[in-house]
Order: structure tokens, then C-alpha cells, then sequence
């Protein structure tokens, strides 16, 4: 292979950044054409390099950039299977997003900057997928850091922007800091930071330290793939573009950190009790974010808490001892959520409103967006995970892989002993995904039954002139509207969704034959047992029956006139001057019950931390600052002060007198003759 193939794909995109920056206000015109060329052509490479690398294949190239001391940092490649796969991944969304911003953001006077952000937040994540060293590999991982923060925080005159972008960001590098001391201290181990060097030394057991390594490591992780307990800054970040929800959310940064772990799996397999801790994290992250799914009233709420218990499916299955399964529900996430956060922008656009108990109250909705409608169907029963679409295969890969941990078979697939999965992790990753699967049917199905089936059943007259746009108390994450509702959405708002449609119904298929995906990974079967096949299918059943039975219960009790069974269920009319009060008939609140109010908030954990972390900091940089202004400059000024009165005393004796002068040089002579006599 031509190694000027894999360089150019995660070039292009950021020289793609560097010409947007620097012509796009001068010249507009070019800002959308330099967007999308070269992440397009970029994909393309991908597809390119990973068809000439084939399967089974590895390929590594490396140049010494510096000396350090120590262990040298190279430049160059290491592809394999699991880079060619999330490679061709990243490419595709990158494309479909940048193409779907042009219609979005149309009218955005700061499109350039976020278009070309956009280009170097995918050469960034290119950047970690084919580094094949770990401190270039970091690079790319910091500057998808910095580059979610100015996207997130794009609609900066909104505080809800600039607050959440600046969470991301801190959140983030909570977790990045013991996330670095574990590469060096990895590369210290190892000799070396190169990825091949790194997998021998783990693979030989020539690493001193692997529990601490593996911790410091999964600090990182789960900052940046939000995970428990660094997973609150995900949610929040909806206030950004909803295009930019599809790419974090899809393809890269929460991408990122999973992706390490399943690189570097070979070293987490040398600690039982870092994959039971990866394994607890996950099953909390889990089944706290779909309840938390299951209450909330914002669309792109509900998606982020859906994104962060699907990332737990994918730490679960890593602490199952599985990457094949991880990396494969990552990819079929991928396509399938990117489709949905593109959906629901479209559906955002015609309403207005980013609340599903508003847009119930639209008549008609379902109609107005047609294509939107039908590919987050789709995309929905993906999430749920009923066959034939692509998240039946990659749900039960992982449940499959949890069953055969928790049986102490884990499917390491030669990266590492069976036995190095405590069976402990296989039982705590198999209930809780199987819960999860019940809940992610649940809150699917409240979301689009909702949003597009609810009838509105007047109650009472007099409802108010002014009518807010969503619940009263919901968390909520407005964001700037970008377009007209008045119109209809722009074909580059409605092709992509049709283009992620496919891999999302399709891609599954391509695990069932051995020759298929799976020996693009590491040839071990992704075929889901008969056992959690029928347990998770039929869980998935019941759940998204129970959603249906509680919102025709309480579509029943609306249509009788009785009132519904929570006073914050009331919310208004959107349209015109309103002659009755509407509620809407929400599944979730009689699933979830007394739990329904903490899920709504998170379970207070945001809450948890400003007491614990961010008030105690406030009030010491509260102290700080009083003694930096009131003490320090105290003293600074102090020190000016003295100096202008030393100065006027010494020019009292600047009189201009020669007599005075020579009067007191004659003292001064005296005085020291005096002393040198006696």
C-alpha cells in the first residue's frame, strides 16, 4: 500500500480547517465547498485504505520524531481490522454532517469557523484511529477536546452554550489528566510508546504496574466517552448545534475513548480488577442514564442519555474480555445515532421546539417530516434492537460475550486468556445490560409515540395567552434556531438521513458469515447465542409493550376527562390564541413512578458534585481573589506609597542653594573623620 493513502485521509480534513478559517469570511461562497471536499474525499481514502489493507492484515510505519531520554516519539501508522472499520465510520458521518450543516446553518454569520472546527474535529479522531503511537495519539485526542468545546459553546450569546461547553471541557480534562500520567507511566513500562511495542510488552507480561496503568487509563475514558462518574457534561452538551450533537455523540469524541480501551485491550486483561471496575462503571452508566432517558422532555436530551447507556453496552462488553463486540455495537451505534441526532433536527426545524410534550401538541407533525419520521423509526427500532436491524446483532453480541464471561468462556479471541476475565464482571455487565435492554425499548418507544402519535385531550378552559415551549422544571437545552419552520427542509437535510438509513438497517448482516466482519476484527464469531438472543429480543418486546400500555392508559384517562396522575404533566397549547389547557399523555412518568422526578434531574448527581467539588472551589477562588486584591496588592501598593513619600522628603533637600550644599558636604566630611578617629 502507498503510505501517502493513510496520511492524506487525516490531512486532508485539517488543511480542509486551515483554508475554511482563511477564506471563508473573505470569500463565503468557498466556506461550504471547503467543508465538504475534503472530508469527503477523506472518507473516501478510508474506504480505500481499508479495502487494500483487506483482513487479517496489520500495517505499521513509524518515524522518529524526537528524542526524549527516554522512549522516543514516533510519527506513523498502525492499521488494522478495528482502524479500517471505525476509519470508513468516521468519514461517513463527518460527510453527512458537513453536508447537512450547509442547510442547518445556513444563515449562521459564523458558519466558517464552526464548518471549519467541524474538519479539524475530524482529523483529529482520524488522527487517533490510525496513530500508532500512544503520544500522538494524545494530540488528537486533546484537540477533539478543545474543538467540543468551541462547537458546543458555538451559540456563545446563549448562556446555556457557554456554561455547557465550558462543563465539556472541564469534565473532560478531569478526566485526561491521570489519563496522561497512565501513558507515560505505560510508555515508561514498555520502553517505548508505540502501539506494537506496547501490545508485546503486555502480551509478554513485562509491565510492572498494569492495575494502576489500567485506572489512570480508564479515568480518561470515561471522562471522554461519558461514562460514570465523569458522564454529566454529555447531556448539557445538546445546547450546541444539533449537528454537532450527531458527530460527538456518533463518530468521535465518545468514539475515542472506547476505541483506546479496545486498542489497548491486551493491557486491561493483565488486571482482574480493573475490568471488574470498567465492568461496574458501565452497568451504572447503564441502567442510570435510561432511566434518566425514560424522563425527560427534551428530544436531544433523551438521545444523549441514550448515547451514554450505549457506550456502557460497549465498556461492557470490553470488560467481558470482547472488543470484537464493543467495536462492533460502536459502529452500529454509530450510523444509527448519527441518523437519529440528524432526525431530530429536522424534526426540531418544523417545530420550533426541541420539547416532546410540544410537539405532541402539533397536529400533524409526522406529516410534515416525512423523512424524518420514517428513517427515526427506523432508527429507533436500531436502538431497541429488534431484528433485522443493525442493533439486534451488535445488542446480542454484547450480551452474548457478558454470558460467556459470566460462564468464565470470555470470548477473548486470542488477545488474552479466558481466565483473565473475572466472571464477576461477565454477571455484572450480563443483568445490567439486560435491564437496559427493557429500558431502551421503554424510552424509544415514549420518545416516538410521544412526539409523533400523542392526541392532545382538552380538560378545562382559559388556558394563558403567553404558553412556555416545554415543561415547567424539565431540563432543557435550547439552541439558537437556525432555520425558518415555515419552510421545508432543504434536500441536504433530507439525504443524509436516507444515506445512514442503510448501514443502520443493513450493516448487522455482515456479522453472520465468519468471513465477514468478523475476520476484519479478530475472527472470532459475533453470531448472538440462541439464549440471549431470545431473552434480550423478548425484553426488548416487553419493554417498548409496557411504554405503549402506559401511554394508551394515560391517553384513556385524558380522553375520559379524568386528570392525569402528576400536576406536571400540564403543559400548554403551542399554536394560535388557545381556548383549553392540553396534557400529554406521558408513559414515562407512570413507568418510573416516585423515580420519575430524580431521573428528570439526573438523580441529583449534578447537584451532588456542585456541593462537593464546584462551591468549595468557587469559595476558595472567592479567597484567593480577596487576597490577591485586599493583601497582595495591599503590599504592591503599599511599596508605591512608600517610595513617593521617601522621594518628597528627599526633594525637601533639593533646595538649589550652593552654600546648603557645600554646608552639608563639609558636615558629611567631619562626621566621617570623627568616625575614622575614633
Amino acid at each position: 500500500m502507498n503510505l501517502a493513502l493513510p496520511a492524506l485521509v487525516p490531512t486532508l480534513p485539517a488543511l480542509g480547517a486551515a483554508a475554511t478559517l482563511a477564506v471563508g469570511k473573505r470569500a463565503p461562497g468557498l466556506a461550504r465547498p471547503l467543508a465538504i471536499v475534503p472530508v469527503a474525499v477523506s472518507a473516501v481514502l478510508a474506504l480505500v485504505v481499508a479495502l487494500q489493507l483487506g483482513t487479517g492484515q496489520v500495517l505499521e510505519s513509524a518515524t522518529r520524531l524526537t528524542p526524549t531520554g527516554g522512549p522516543d516519539i514516533t510519527l506513523g501508522f498502525y492499521l488494522d481490522g478495528y482502524s479500517s472499520l471505525i476509519s470508513v465510520l468516521v468519514g461517513l458521518v463527518a460527510t453527512c454532517v458537513q453536508v447537512y450543516s450547509t442547510a442547518y446553518l445556513k444563515d449562521d454569520p459564523r458558519y466558517p469557523s464552526y464548518a471549519a472546527l467541524v474538519s479539524l474535529f475530524t482529523a483529529a479522531m482520524f488522527l487517533v484511529v490510525y496513530s500508532g503511537d500512544l503520544i500522538v495519539l494524545l494530540v488528537g485526542w486533546e484537540v477533539m477536546g478543545i474543538c467540543s468545546y468551541f462547537l458546543i459553546g458555538h451559540h456563545w450569546e446563549s448562556a446555556d452554550a457557554r456554561s455547557a461547553s465550558l462543563k465539556a471541557f472541564l469534565v473532560t480534562k478531569l478526566g485526561d489528566v491521570p489519563f496522561l500520567f497512565g501513558i507515560f507511566l505505560l510508555g515508561a513500562d514498555a520502553g517505548s510508546f508505540r502501539v506494537s511495542d506496547v501490545l508485546a510488552a503486555a502480551t509478554e507480561g513485562r509491565l510492572g504496574h498494569p492495575t494502576l496503568i489500567a485506572l489512570l487509563l480508564l479515568a480518561g475514558v470515561a471522562g471522554k466517552s461519558a461514562q460514570f462518574p465523569l458522564h454529566t457534561w454529555l447531556p448539557d452538551a445538546m445546547a450546541g448545534p444539533t449537528p454537532v450533537s450527531a458527530l460527538i455523540h456518533a463518530a468521535t469524541m465518545v468514539a475515542a475513548g472506547i476505541y483506546l480501551v479496545a486498542r489497548l485491550l491486551p493491557v486491561f486483561l493483565l488486571s482482574g480488577a480493573a475490568l471488574v471496575v470498567l465492568a461496574v462503571m458501565a452497568a451504572v452508566t447503564m441502567i442510570g442514564s435510561a432511566l434518566c432517558a425514560l424522563a425527560q422532555d427534551d428530544l436531544k436530551r433523551v438521545l444523549a442519555y441514550s448515547t451514554v447507556g450505549q457506550l456502557g453496552y460497549m465498556a461492557g462488553a470490553l470488560a467481558s474480555g470482547d472488543r470484537e463486540a464493543s467495536v462492533f455495537h460502536l459502529v452500529s451505534h454509530g450510523a444509527f445515532k448519527a441518523l437519529l441526532f440528524l432526525a431530530a433536527g429536522v424534526v426540531i426545524h418544523a417545530a420550533h421546539t426541541n420539547s416532546i410534550s410540544a410537539m405532541s401538541r402539533i397536529p400533524g407533525l409526522r406529516k410534515r417530516v416525512p423523512d424524518a419520521y420514517w428513517t427515526m423509526g427506523i432508527a429507533l427500532v436500531a436502538l431497541i434492537g429488534l431484528p433485522p436491524f443493525s442493533g439486534f446483532f451488535s445488542k446480542e453480541a454484547v450480551l452474548t460475550a457478558a454470558e460467556h464471561a459470566a460462564n468464565g468462556e470470555a470470548l477473548t479471541n486470542g488477545v488474552g486468556p479466558a481466565s483473565a476475565v473475572p466472571q464477576a464482571a461477565g454477571w455484572i455487565v450480563l443483568i445490567s445490560a439486560a435491564l437496559t435492554a427493557l429500558l431502551t425499548a421503554a424510552y424509544a418507544a415514549r420518545l416516538f409515540l410521544v412526539a409523533f402519535h400523542s392526541p392532545a385531550v382538552a380538560v378545562g378552559a382559559g388556558a394563558p395567552a403567553e404558553l412556555p415551549d416545554h415543561e415547567a422544571g424539565a431540563p432543557y437545552s435550547p439552541e439558537l434556531d437556525e432555520a425558518d419552520p415555515a419552510t421545508a427542509e432543504p434536500p441536504a437535510m433530507r439525504w443524509p438521513l436516507w444515506v445512514l438509513a442503510i448501514p443502520t438497517m443493513a450493516f448487522g448482516v455482515t456479522s453472520l458469515r465468519s468471513d465477514w466482519l468478523p475476520a476484519l476484527l479478530d475472527g472470532g464469531s459475533l453470531r448472538p447465542s440462541a439464549v440471549t438472543a431470545v431473552t434480550g429480543t423478548g425484553l426488548a418486546v416487553v419493554g417498548a409493550l409496557l411504554a405503549y400500555g402506559a401511554w394508551r392508559s394515560a391517553t384513556a384517562r385524558l380522553g375520559a376527562g379524568r386528570p392525569a396522575p402528576a400536576p406536571e404533566g400540564r403543559v400548554p397549547e403551542q399554536a394560535g390564541a388557545p381556548a383549553a389547557e392540553v396534557i400529554v399523555a406521558d408513559p414515562g412518568r407512570t413507568l418510573l413512578g416516585p423515580l420519575f422526578g430524580p431521573a428528570r434531574h439526573g438523580f441529583g448527581v449534578d447537584r451532588l458534585y456542585s456541593t462537593l467539588f464546584v462551591r468549595p472551589v468557587t469559595a476558595a477562588a472567592g479567597l484567593v481573589r480577596f487576597l490577591d486584591r485586599e493583601v497582595v496588592e495591599t503590599y504592591v501598593r503599599g511599596t508605591g506609597v512608600g517610595a513617593n513619600l521617601l522621594g518628597r522628603v528627599v526633594r525637601l533637600a533639593q533646595t538649589g542653594n550652593a552654600q546648603t550644599y557645600l554646608s552639608a558636604l563639609l558636615a558629611g566630611v567631619v562626621l566621617l573623620a570623627v568616625l575614622v578617629a575614633v
